[in-house]
This record gives C-alpha cells, sequence and structure tokens, in this order.
C-alpha cells in the first residue's frame, strides 16, 4: 500500500484545500434588480432569499412616487447555511415607468456598475491589494412586465445598455396574472425579441460533451425557460393543512415554491446552488476585463499625447508653436 500511497504526487486534494479556505473567508455574490415600478422587485428578492431586506419601507402614494429621487439603494446581509456564510448584497434601482419621461432611465445604472469597477480597478492597482472588497455587479434580474405584448421599447434600451457591463438574468414579473398557454406563448416571443433586438443576456455555460445526460438536461430546461415566470410573496398561506408561501385567490391559491405555478424555485437554484460562481467568473473574466482593458488603453493613450506634447515643447521650446 505505501508502495502506491508515493506514485501520488498529491494534488488530487487541491480542490480540497481551495474549497475549505474559501468557506473560511466566506463568499460575496452582488445582485441588482432592475425594471419597472410596482412589479415586485423587493417581495420576490425577500422570498428569494428568505429575508425581510425592506421591513422599515413605506409604500409611497403616486405624488410621492413621481418626486421619488432616482437614486440606487444597497442593502448588505450576512446569511449563514451550514457553516457557509455569503455575504449577500442587493442593489435596488430606481423603478421606472412613474415618471412621464423615461429616457434614459438607465444611466444612472449603468454609472453604478462602472462606479464599482472602477473602484476595484483602483484597489487591485493599489496599495491594499490584500483584502480588496469586490462590490461588483455578479448578476441583474430584468423585470419585464407581464401586460405588455413583449418587451416595450425602454425594456430593449435599458437591457442594451447594461448587456455589455453586467450579466443580465430577465425575469417575467407576476406570472400569475396570465394563463399557462398565454405564459408559454410570452415567454417564446419575449426570447425572440431579446435574439431580434440583438441584447446579449447571460448565457449558461455551454456543457462539456463528458456531463450526464440529467445535468445537460438541467441547463437546457434552464435556458426554456428564459425569462423566468415569477410570482414573488413573503405571505404564508394555509390550505389543505398545509402551510406554504404563496398568495390567496378567489379562484385557488398559488403557490409561490410549486414549479407548476412559477420558475421561482429555478431562479433561485440558478443563482444560488449551481450558478452563484458562474456569474462572478463572467464577471470577472469578461465584464469587468473588458472595463479594465478600456481603462488601461485610455490611460495609455493619455500618456502618449502628454509625451507629443512635451516633445513639442522641446523641440520649438514653445508651447503655443502647435
Amino acid at each position: 500500500n505505501t508502495r502506491n500511497y508515493s506514485e501520488y504526487v498529491g494534488f488530487a486534494t487541491l480542490p480540497n484545500q481551495v474549497h475549505r479556505k474559501s468557506v473560511k473567508k466566506g463568499f460575496a455574490f452582488t445582485l441588482m434588480v432592475a425594471g419597472e415600478s410596482g412589479l415586485g422587485k423587493s417581495t420576490l428578492i425577500n422570498s428569494l432569499f428568505l429575508t425581510d431586506l425592506y421591513k422599515d419601507r413605506k409604500m409611497l402614494n403616486a405624488e410621492e412616487r413621481i418626486t421619488q429621487t432616482v437614486e440606487m439603494t444597497k442593502h448588505t446581509i450576512g446569511i449563514e447555511e451550514k457553516g457557509v456564510k455569503l455575504k449577500l448584497t442587493i442593489v435596488d434601482t430606481p423603478g421606472f415607468g412613474d415618471a412621464v419621461n423615461n429616457t434614459e432611465s438607465w444611466r444612472s445604472v449603468v454609472d453604478y456598475i462602472d462606479q464599482q469597477f472602477e473602484q476595484y480597478f483602483r484597489d487591485e492597482s493599489g496599495l491594499n491589494r490584500k483584502n480588496i472588497q469586490d462590490n461588483r455587479v455578479h448578476c441583474c434580474l430584468y423585470f419585464i412586465s407581464p401586460y405588455g405584448h413583449g418587451l416595450r421599447p425602454v425594456d430593449v434600451e435599458f437591457m442594451k445598455a447594461l448587456h455589455e457591463k453586467v450579466n443580465i438574468v430577465p425575469v417575467l414579473a407576476k406570472a400569475d396574472c396570465l394563463t399557462p398557454r398565454e405564459l408559454t406563448r410570452k415567454k417564446i416571443k419575449i426570447r425572440e425579441e431579446i435574439e431580434t433586438f440583438g441584447i446579449k443576456i447571460y448565457q449558461f455555460p455551454e456543457c462539456d460533451s463528458d456531463e450526464d445526460e440529467e445535468f445537460r438536461l438541467q441547463e437546457q430546461e434552464l435556458k426554456d425557460s428564459i425569462p423566468f415566470a415569477v410570482v414573488g410573496s413573503n405571505i404564508l398561506v394555509e390550505s389543505k393543512g398545509r402551510r406554504f408561501r404563496g398568495r390567496m385567490y378567489p379562484w385557488g391559491v398559488v403557490e409561490v415554491e410549486n414549479p407548476a405555478h412559477s420558475d421561482f424555485l429555478k431562479l433561485r437554484n440558478m443563482l444560488v446552488r449551481t450558478h452563484m460562481q458562474d456569474l462572478k467568473d463572467v464577471t470577472r473574466e469578461t465584464h469587468y476585463e473588458n472595463y479594465r482593458a478600456q481603462c488601461i488603453q485610455d490611460m495609455t493613450r493619455m500618456v502618449v499625447r502628454e509625451r507629443k506634447r512635451r516633445s513639442a515643447i522641446h523641440k520649438h521650446g514653445h508651447p503655443h508653436s502647435f
């Protein structure tokens, strides 16, 4: 047995070491929610993470809503489950649709994402590289209204302004106002429109050929679920002796976590159990990398320009000579 043992170098245990270390450090994830006001964004976030992030929030009346400032709010909570710590940050973007003029409602959101990249770039290039806080936005849940005929111009504009900077996961809000047939048709229509308008949403990673069939089917099912139809609710409903989160209607009960009623569980599993790391990887390797390359390019340009200016002064002895 000792002979066999000595034939291994031993790096097979690497994943455990890395995993143990990161578990000890804890994980951080930043999720942004965007879309029209009144589509249940806060409710969904609360039900996704079983927390009440918005308990102090008061509902605004119509006048207040119109004057409501267009600012981003950020909630950070620590969640711990079986010894694994997650620092979850939710970035709530100002809902649009209330203002008469929704043009460029995405501007503040794009600025926010860029600011996080800029901060990270500074920290990474600075002296404080050891303990960088990662506040980059890893995923944006974009809420689409179920009442329209598909995507509205504001949706297209918004997603296109963001798609090079963040992983967009489209969500069809308040799905309980559609019949199953309408829902299926609407999903297909929205997927077609996303393609037609050239919107790049988050792509589930391609399956390797050696992945098992079950995994492949799961990934396909996720792709076919886009936009995820959600019904958010934190209300515990009792029906036929069971308690579950849902909404009571005169004609029956909608269960948030019942796959037949909503894609809620699919969305939650995707965000937390299966694709959280991939969302972070894509953010780092694609979106942030693009930002960083652009920064370095701009810096280089400035240096070159400055050099040219200096050599011109040097040559002619006078800055006004060109």
